[in-house]
């Protein structure tokens, strides 16, 4: 499997570059950040927020090995012609190291304050798979012509393109009936929220979409992640194990986390996400919490 963190763009920005510094140091295999402009949780703990592609940029000139990545972009916030160049111009930056993260929007707080339509979501699904293939047109072709329902191109370029011959576009999708079978369709790489237990199912509903549109499953990487929170102290862990979390999670000691990797690994899950913003509450504790992951719990899961 590969092991990627999430870098929360709530941190100042010496923070997040010091842990992307140290990421990339350690093996980490690569660094994902979020597409939002304000908290969803009103908690000033958690804003305000860095923008996701210009905080993306700056980190491919501090770093060298791990991929990059927004997990995933907000599909309602730029036309997807704007965003395909903004990827092939990030791509070159890093040196070919660009996951192309896009999911259909969803944050209402972020859509009301700045005016930008949010749309009902088949609305917003179909959106999501024009741009799909806005994107990757623009990625491949010398000139684009798209004729869509959204989204249109006459003669459009895309130049420079991207280092990488195919930039991997990462589908962030969950509902089985749409999202996922687009997510059959179009990705290189699917990601969703999830347990083990919650990915078992999620896995045998894209390879049913696969089926269907006769796609092999094993072209389509798999990621996901869950909130982790490892400690040793049995107190803490019981605290956290009474805790409604708002999104899947692990909570565990290191040797229990490990389990859950082992269980996610013969899943066949690809890659595993871990969001820092859970780690620690300053960066001293997030980075001691990173380091003994990936070295003592993702050691042996490690490709």
């Amino acid at each position: 499997m590969r092991f990627v963190i999430w870098i929360g763009t709530e941190h100042p920005w010496p923070e997040m570059a010091e842990t992307a510094r140290i990421a990339d140091a350690t093996g980490w295999d690569g660094i994902y950040v979020a597409d939002h402009f304000m908290p969803n949780d009103p908690s000033p703990r958690l804003g305000p927020r860095l923008e996701a592609w210009t905080a993306l940029g700056a980190l491919a000139t501090i770093t060298r090995r791990a991929r990059l990545g927004v997990l995933v972009s907000g599909n309602t916030y730029r036309h997807p012609a704007i965003l395909a160049n903004m990827a092939a111009t990030t791509d070159r930056i890093s040196e070919g190291r660009l996951v192309l993260g896009l999911g259909a929007g969803w944050q209402i707080n972020e859509h009301e304050a700045y005016g930008i339509d949010l749309y009902e979501v088949p609305e917003r699904m179909a959106r999501l798979e024009e741009a799909c293939s806005v994107i990757r047109l623009l990625l491949t072709q010398e000139r684009s012509n798209f004729e869509g329902r959204y989204y249109h191109l006459a003669d459009a370029p895309c130049e420079p393109k991207p280092l990488q011959a195919r930039l991997p576009l990462l589908v962030g999708t969950s509902g089985e009936r749409v999202g996922m079978r687009m997510a059959a369709r179009e990705a290189d790489i699917w990601n969703t929220w999830g347990t083990p237990m919650t990915m078992a199912h999620k896995i045998a509903v894209l390879d049913a979409h696969c089926e269907a549109l006769s796609r092999d499953p094993a072209s389509i990487e798999r990621s996901t992640q869950a909130l982790l929170l490892m400690s040793d102290d049995q107190v803490k862990l019981e605290e956290w194990r009474e805790r409604d979390f708002p999104m899947p999670a692990l909570v565990g000691t290191p040797s229990e986390i490990g389990d859950n990797l082992g269980a996610y690994e013969r899943l066949g899950i690809d890659e595993f996400v871990v969001a820092d913003r859970v780690l620690g509450r300053d960066l001293a504790e997030r980075l001691e919490q990173m380091g003994r992951f990936i070295e003592d719990v993702a050691g042996p899961f490690r490709g």
